[in-house]
């Protein structure tokens, strides 16, 4: 079981993701979102279970979590890698009714709904049926995934953009699916919706080894996937690979993307 239109799909995906999971900055963004001790967590598109992990260390004692996601290569990592008595994990698809795991009082889905565009709302919704009365949802994404660049030439941004306009048609990918958050929750009549906003990527100065190899595995994987034939570019893929490593290891270059965090609580009488 996969998802079919996962762009960055490849037989180290669950340690790519595992390792860029920072574990403080998840305890900040799950302590704003309303995460306390004694809850039962249930984590949807979990990946590699460490985000499962470090949540459910949040809500000990007394508490519990869930990790689900659709994945197989991800599930079985989860499972040889973080299982234990307070946290299970299940392979499954979020988009289909999610009775069967129960109730919970906290519900988190981060870095899930961009690979949903036209039906992310639909998840949301789905996922809703499972938060107790007075519970807490927290959605967690991208706005402008990895498109605002300073200093970048004119024909490698062009670039970029086309890639992700393809990605969005073919891929069902949504580079501004952080943006839309509020309005889900607004729409479906959540209560106590708050807001945060910051930065997910910030590149600036030196290159960081870590941010090198993480974006260039963006560029050889989801580029080459989105289709794009960069006919601007006299060598093709190659070239506009050359051309990205030499602009974005210029310590001149300046790179960030905002993280938009949706937190709501489902009211005491819902139709969800």
């Amino acid at each position: 079981m996969s998802h079919p239109n996962y762009i960055m799909e490849s037989p180290d995906e669950a340690l790519r993701l595992d390792l860029k999971v920072d574990p403080e900055i998840l305890r900040k963004q799950a302590e704003w979102a309303g995460i306390k001790p004694g809850m039962r967590v249930a984590d949807l598109g979990c990946g590699p279970g460490k985000t499962s992990f470090h949540l459910n260390k949040l809500v000990q004692p007394n508490g519990s979590t869930v990790g689900v996601d659709i994945s197989k290569q991800r599930f079985d990592y989860a499972q040889s890698h973080y299982r234990d008595n307070a946290l299970s994990f299940h392979l499954y698809d979020i988009r289909k009714p999610l009775d069967h795991l129960g109730l919970f009082d906290f519900v988190w889905i981060r870095f899930v709904l961009e690979h949903f565009r036209t039906n992310s709302f639909d998840i949301v919704k789905n996922v809703s049926s499972i938060l107790k009365p007075g519970g807490i949802l927290c959605l967690a994404d991208l706005d402008f995934n990895c498109l605002i660049h300073y200093g970048i030439p004119a024909k490698l941004e062009k670039a970029l953009f086309e890639v992700m306009r393809l990605l969005k048609n073919q891929a069902n990918f949504d580079p501004y699916v952080g943006r839309k958050f509020y309005s889900f929750l607004y729409d479906l009549g959540f209560e106590d919706i708050d807001i945060d906003i910051t930065t997910h990527h910030l590149i600036f100065g030196e290159l960081k080894n870590i941010d090198e190899k993480n974006w260039l595995y963006k560029v050889e994987i989801a580029a080459q996937k989105s289709g794009y034939l960069f006919d601007e570019f006299s060598g093709g893929f190659g070239e506009f690979k050359r051309d990205f490593l030499k602009f974005f290891r210029n310590p001149r270059r300046f790179t960030y993307t905002p993280i938009v965090l949706a937190r709501g609580r489902k009211p005491l009488y819902s139709n969800l």
